[in-house]
């Protein structure tokens, strides 16, 4: 499996704190649901609707992923007219998703293959 070079290593010992913030954003990118939300952000803003399709998921878990999202400071949200448009917040989480797809990715590309 590769990993990130050590020069993309965090630079100093994490405490307590970074560890405790740590895990609540890793749980809250435990859901299917919300990281392929956070995946389809990843490429432009969207709506509700938007989203809805993307993830196939019900509209009213849809809005309850979101809120949780934007209530953990992850996406932010801008009105245009009466629709809701959500966004990711920083470039640091675009670059988590994708080393953890990519991880997802080589763990897929490991597997010996099915009879």
């Amino acid at each position: 499996m590769h990993l990130s070079s050590a020069h993309d290593a965090h630079p100093r010992t994490p405490g307590d704190e970074q560890f405790a913030l740590a895990a609540e954003l890793l749980a809250l990118l435990g859901d299917r649901t919300r990281l392929t939300l956070l995946h389809a952000l990843t490429g432009q803003e969207a709506d509700v609707s938007t989203l809805t399709e993307v993830c196939g998921a019900a509209r009213p878990a849809v809005s309850q992923h979101l809120a949780r999202l934007r209530l953990a400071g992850l996406v932010s949200t801008r009105k245009e007219g009466r629709r809701v448009i959500y966004a990711l917040r920083d470039g640091h989480l675009r670059r988590l998703l994708d080393e953890a797809l990519n991880v997802a990715d080589h763990r897929l590309s490991d597997r010996p293959p099915h009879d």
